[in-house]
């Protein structure tokens, strides 16, 4: 293999919100991480290549990104992986996928309308419905043997009175992948009552089963009222390079959302770091989401060997998507807050509880690390529970 994920990558001292400020979101500083969804791994090869060459250059003046390498990277990118046609004309950049979500929910609906999102969700997806004066309208999916399904009758009463739907797709923090037959019937019955469609689609590549991402704007010719969101950010490890896209097929709100970013939020320039590392990442580094979703298929694997077989009280199964291992404890005679107490304080281990994403006792651990942090960080779980049952 070309990248050896097994190797430990001290984060430590870099102003990383994961390891330095592990406090901030437990209270304790001195405590392994597996919270915020960013993974330990270094950047594809290429792209550590290219940003040295950008860093020699030693010239950072404002930066276009309106151009035919940086789109057709995207275009070329969703065709190759997900035969999915994406005219370059539709691609705009941004400095974050929360950002375009935020930004497209103003400019598709109004205040207090009604936004409706599976339940549980991605915790930001509660600020930015909220933050923006919308009302979350929650449709929650029906757990079955550890998989995640959807209740179409919940979700089309749902609809009938909201104007968006956010969806998350893979899902976070379930891991669920919507199949090809699902979508279909989301984006019918969104059509059916007029409700306009935001995909994240920022776990895109992170497929762990069978099953296959199908982009939504693959389904422009049954409903035209659809808008993707993602970056390479999650699958190759770089966020803070500040940089993302949004595909946006209609242009009036195209023109609306470079109208505001232009000349309203003057996000006119690109962080040249963060372009080059898309491009590259999408031309070039295949070979790195090949081997890195075999890591995380391994990783996945051994934390359900290991609940299975040494913490009986919790229930866990592979997620068909995404580096999140999403632990069911609603076995646990224990509340959320004695579990995360003990974890916090006993096994010092950060690992988000579900509450955060409306799953009551449920537990979302990062897998996206090496084996050994992983190992270690399991241990601490299952000391922690048996800590709690000594009591």
């Amino acid at each position: 293999m070309k990248y050896n994920f097994d190797k430990i990558n001290n984060r430590k001292g870099t102003y990383c919100t994961q390891w330095d400020y592990i406090q901030d979101r437990f209270g304790v500083e001195d405590i392994l991480p597996f919270s915020i969804s960013d993974t330990d791994f270094i950047v594809p090869y290429e792209v550590t290549e290219k940003l040295k060459s950008v860093l020699e250059h030693q010239i950072f003046g404002y930066t276009r990104w309106n151009h035919d390498d940086f789109k057709n990277s995207i275009v070329n990118f969703f065709k190759k992986r997900f035969d999915t046609e994406v005219k370059k004309d539709w691609v705009i950049y941004s400095p974050s996928v929360m950002y375009s979500v935020s930004l497209l929910i103003k400019l598709l609906s109004k205040d207090n309308d009604i936004v409706a999102t599976f339940n549980p969700m991605y915790d930001a997806f509660f600020n930015v419905i909220e933050g923006n004066n919308r009302k979350i309208g929650k449709v929650d999916l029906i757990e079955k043997d550890g998989k995640f399904y959807i209740d179409f009758n919940k979700l089309e009463e749902m609809l009938k009175k909201s104007k968006l739907l956010l969806l998350c797709s893979p899902h976070n923090p379930t891991g669920k992948v919507f199949t090809e037959k699902e979508l279909v019937k989301i984006v019918k019955l969104c059509k059916k009552y007029s409700i306009k469609i935001i995909s994240d689609e920022i776990h895109m590549d992170i497929i762990l089963g069978e099953k296959k991402h199908n982009p939504i704007i693959k389904f422009l010719k049954e409903y035209n009222d659809l808008y993707l969101v993602s970056s390479g950010s999650k699958t190759f490890n770089y966020p803070a390079l500040i940089c993302s896209y949004a595909i946006i097929p209609n242009d009036n709100i195209k023109e609306e959302f470079l109208t505001t970013t232009r000349k309203k939020e003057f996000l006119n320039s690109a962080s040249i770091p963060g372009m080059y590392a898309t491009m590259i990442s999408y031309n070039e580094c295949d070979d790195y989401i090949e081997e890195l979703v075999a890591y995380i298929n391994k990783n996945m694997d051994y934390v359900e060997k290991y609940i299975k077989e040494n913490i009986k009280d919790l229930k866990f199964k592979k997620p068909e998507g995404t580096y999140l291992a999403w632990i069911d404890c609603r076995k646990l005679k224990y509340s959320s807050e004695e579990l995360q107490d003990v974890l916090v304080n006993i096994g010092k281990v950060g690992i988000m509880k579900g509450e955060v994403y409306g799953g009551e006792k449920y537990l979302r651990l990062n897998c996206g690390c090496s084996i050994e942090k992983l190992k270690l960080g399991l241990e601490k779980l299952k000391n922690s529970i048996e800590y709690l049952k000594l009591k």
